[in-house]
């Protein structure tokens, strides 16, 4: 992964778990959401969107987790639970800006 993260560093990790060290749920990362272009000035990348799936009724809390990626060190991301309409699951948000 590069020094600054950028959305290439979690594309090859769509559709594969994320895990919050110490807890027992399961992420999926189901998408790489970016940003329209803006001026960003001197900003070190463009604003980005993870957004990851987890079962139903477990929440997550908000939260600071070291994260384990299959074949990568783990990574400390903010993870935030979001309102998510359907029912069979609960979606997450990591935002980089």
């Amino acid at each position: 992964m590069s020094q600054v993260p950028v959305p290439s560093d979690f594309i090859p990790f769509v559709g594969e778990t994320f895990t919050p060290r110490g807890q027992h749920r399961v992420l999926t990362l189901t998408s790489v959401v970016t940003q329209p272009p803006v001026a960003w000035g001197s900003a070190p990348r463009e604003p980005f969107t993870l957004i990851l799936r987890g079962p139903r009724g477990d929440v997550l809390p908000e939260g600071l987790y070291d994260v384990a990626m299959t074949g990568r060190p783990d990574i400390a991301l903010y993870i935030i639970p979001i309102h998510t309409v359907a029912r069979d699951r609960q979606d997450y948000q990591i935002v980089f800006s």
